[in-house]
């Protein structure tokens, strides 16, 4: 492998112009200091990811990609959601870089720890993942949720690494690997470990959001978890059946000890244990139902095959114009 490495920092945005100018700046003065350092290429790039935002961003992307030789620009025909832009935005540049890292623009993932994700992979790591060593600058209540959410896909069997969220390094062989997966229903954190290959981890305190607003409020991290949990197992169906047993069972029980209270006499009217039964039993129907019917409802888009994402513009300094 040469001493300098090609690079390119996938970054996707979407309403994101409030942070762009100061996220530019300092990616181009890592990328000064790396360069100089020669840790990586004079030809690496940080390629912004335009996710159908509907403010300035793209008029942004397109000024700083005509006046800095190291930004690039990729255009998304309409919003096609975080996970889509990032995997858009890695599939465009996996044949042009030896690796590249992902991180979200608002730079609450500190991109001082990438030399050191570039070391590792320059000692034979395929893939660095970015993980954070607390959670102090998070509500209480984000906190909180969020160990759950780990938890709880450890326990449906999930791989995840734990406190990672998307910023990570990926080498080209990596990246081709991840291009074999052929699912819609995208949720690349637990995607990333069943590729394989030599990981490791580099440690990092996640700072506040500098400017702008989060995109991920709690109805889409909840969605969000949601799709995660269902993309990679079947234990919630599991336990739907487990539970219909369980009912089935306590059903039976119920039926025996209202036999033998008839045959005692002492039968009441039973109105309440009757409405309480009908309900639950009820609630325990349709909540299968729908649960199935997310199953199916992946099963659908799946099959259908439609493109994860569409690319409407790509611009970079060298050939100064938009395609």
């Amino acid at each position: 492998m040469d001493k300098s490495v090609k690079l390119y920092v996938v970054v996707p945005c979407y309403n994101e112009e409030a942070v762009l100018p100061e996220t530019s700046k300092r990616m181009l003065e890592l990328f000064g200091s790396m360069t100089e350092e020669g840790l990586i290429s004079s030809k690496s790039r940080i390629v912004f990811v335009d996710d159908g935002s509907l403010d300035g961003t793209w008029d942004i992307i397109s000024t700083l990609a005509h006046e800095h030789r190291e930004i690039s620009g990729i255009k998304l025909a309409h919003n096609a959601g975080h996970q889509n832009a990032l995997y858009g935005g890695l599939m465009t540049v996996k044949d042009e870089c030896d690796c590249a890292v992902s991180i979200d623009a608002d730079l609450q993932d500190d991109i001082n720890v990438i030399p050191e994700m570039v070391r590792n992979f320059k000692n034979g790591y395929d893939v660095v993942y970015g993980v954070r060593n607390k959670r102090e600058t998070d509500t209480f209540f984000k906190r909180t949720t969020a160990v759950a959410f780990y938890k709880l896909m450890n326990f449906m069997g999930v791989k995840i690494v734990f406190n990672h969220a998307d910023f990570r390094l990926m080498s080209k062989r990596a990246l081709d690997a991840l291009a074999d997966f052929p699912e819609r229903n995208l949720f690349l954190r637990g995607m990333v470990p069943l590729v394989g290959f030599k990981s490791t981890s580099v440690y990092y305190d996640r700072a506040e959001r500098f400017a702008g607003e989060s995109k991920y409020p709690l109805k889409k991290m909840l969605s969000f978890a949601f799709d995660g949990i269902t993309s990679f197992s079947i234990s919630p169906i599991r336990m739907i059946s487990t539970l219909g047993a369980v009912v089935c069972v306590f059903a039976f029980a119920m039926a025996v000890y209202a036999l033998v209270e008839k045959l005692l006499g002492n039968t009441g009217a039973g109105w309440a244990s009757l409405m309480m039964s009908i309900w639950f039993i009820g609630g325990v129907q349709l909540l299968a139902v729908g649960l199935i019917g997310e199953y199916i409802g992946k099963l659908y888009k799946e099959v259908k095959r439609r493109p994860r994402y569409i690319i409407e513009a790509y611009v970079n300094e060298e050939d100064d114009s938009d395609v």
